[in-house]
């Protein structure tokens, strides 16, 4: 499965995952000053008129997001960020993770986002110039995450693979326990796709393995897994959750579902 941030940008999965980093970010805030990493950043806004165009899931995604009349705090929260990128209207500009998490910092956080190819990480630092508490490097996520999560402490992770190398699901988990191993305060959000249960189970196994940490998975699933070469749904997995997460995955996970899905679709959540 090729997942690559500017084709897909503004799907259901997109609404997921950055309304969930939206409430882990400013949770983590009220406890102290917080580093967020990003194993892969992206170009970190994407132009809606461009590459997504070609898969038009925006149009099932965020585009529903703004026209819906009834959105729950926590969707609200990111439709309003939605809103600012476009104050003539419309949506044309959606923001990534690092321009999401970036124009939420506050004086003493941070923010770094690694990313592999390097024509998206030229785009990536031109997304985030002006804000002087977020930075773009070039290079694999997956190791230089670990280097930096050692420089800070009780960092918030973001481990977001496109999916298209065979071994994303084990070095995810793998990243994430090891950070989570050397530094127990460590926040660690996983996203990945929801193609088929043997896949996902397996990924869990090896992320419980390698940490007894509290594990939250939040489940938004569109339709029935009956088709592992399509994305039925999507999931969030966090390595210890903060408090008030349960609810907060529930009413996220839940709304996607019930908006943006097929009949019978579903939000669950629950812990490893």
């Amino acid at each position: 499965m090729n997942y690559r941030h500017s084709f897909h940008a503004g799907n259901f999965a997109d609404l997921v995952k950055h309304a969930l980093m939206l409430w882990l970010l400013r949770t983590r805030q009220a406890a102290g000053p917080v580093v967020v990493l990003d194993t892969h950043a992206g170009a970190g806004l994407y132009d809606l008129t461009g590459d997504a165009t070609r898969s038009r899931e925006a149009e099932a995604g965020v585009e529903r997001l703004m026209a819906a009349a009834e959105r729950p705090p926590l969707i609200e929260a990111l439709a309003s960020e939605v809103a600012a990128l476009n104050p003539g209207g419309g949506v044309r500009f959606y923001p990534g993770s690092p321009v999401l998490i970036a124009r939420k910092l506050e004086a003493d956080d941070a923010y770094v986002g690694f990313e592999l190819r390097e024509e998206v990480a030229g785009l990536l630092r031109e997304s985030l110039t002006g804000f002087a508490r977020a930075r773009g490097e070039i290079g694999d996520g997956y190791d230089l995450v670990r280097t930096e999560a050692r420089r800070t402490k009780a960092p918030l992770v973001l481990i977001d693979p496109p999916f298209e190398r065979p071994d994303d699901y084990l070095r995810a988990a793998d990243t994430a326990a090891a950070i989570v191993t050397a530094d127990p305060g460590a926040i660690v959000a996983i996203w990945t796709p929801l193609k088929d249960l043997e896949t996902f189970d397996g990924f869990l196994r090896r992320l419980a393995a390698g940490t007894k940490a509290p594990t939250l998975v939040a489940e938004a699933r569109l339709r029935p897994l009956t088709n592992p070469m399509k994305m039925n749904g999507c999931a969030m997995v966090v390595v210890n959750p903060p408090a008030g997460a349960d609810a907060a995955a529930a009413e996220i996970c839940g709304w996607v579902a019930r908006t943006l899905g097929d009949a019978g679709a579903k939000g669950e959540v629950w812990r490893v």
